[in-house]
């Protein structure tokens, strides 16, 4: 008598701890000692029925850099939703993208900052259009940023390189501290750099603000209230 096909729960339920596995063994191996046979192994099941839910290592690969995304729009839309005032939902944004950072160290590195394959790398193959989606779930992460930037400079038209240009550093300053507390560098210059998680949060959004501001006064844009 033939198995009873999984439900689509049951087949994302699998597809989940797959993905659970893999980021495990690229961590542990890097993303060049990370194969298919391994993960099989880790499993205790052959690489082929692996096979049954991912077509291959690139989309699996590719499978948890889109679900880290969109857990990151996820917890960044929630941060912002509670507040009204743009300035409030730029803060908010900041810190919500620290904390993604600081909670997901595994994902964040292989999302951020290990020199791994990017969307870019996949044109021309069969995997481009997964590739494709993968890059339109991080740069939706990006446009909750702009959308509130242009938030504070007034919602100016036609300002989509004005908007990119200024998250650029707001992105950079955020990066630069979760990366320098995952990979410990910020304890050579501080004893606790995470005891100033607070204050550095602060410290970003207060400068983007003034930044803005800046721009909004040089710009002759609408003053928001």
């Amino acid at each position: 008598m033939p198995k009873p096909k999984r439900s689509p729960e049951e087949i994302e339920s699998v597809r989940e701890d797959i993905m659970k596995h893999a980021l495990d063994l690229i961590i542990q191996n890097g993303y060049d000692g990370f194969s298919m046979p391994k993960l099989g192994a880790r499993l205790g099941v052959a690489a082929k029925t692996i096979y049954n839910y991912f077509h291959n290592q690139d989309e699996l690969y590719l499978g948890l850099l889109t679900k880290g995304f969109e857990q990151l729009h996820s917890e960044l839309s929630q941060a912002m939703e509670k507040f009204d005032d743009p300035r409030d939902r730029l803060r908010a944004l900041v810190g919500a993208y620290v904390n993604f950072g600081f909670e997901n160290q595994n994902i964040y590195n292989l999302m951020f900052t290990w020199h791994v394959p990017k969307a870019n790398d996949y044109i021309g193959t069969p995997m481009e259009p997964t590739a494709q989606n993968e890059l339109e779930s991080a740069l939706k992460c990006g446009e909750l940023f702009w959308d509130v930037i242009s938030e504070c400079l007034g919602n100016p038209p036609d300002a989509e390189n004005v908007l990119r240009e200024e998250f650029i550093p707001i992105w950079s300053y955020m990066h630069g501290y979760v990366a320098g507390i995952n990979n410990t560098l910020l304890t050579y210059v501080h004893e606790a750099p995470l005891s100033l998680k607070k204050a550095v949060v602060d410290r970003i959004a207060r400068h983007a603000q003034s930044d803005l501001a800046a721009l909004r006064k040089r710009l002759q844009l609408k003053k928001i209230p």
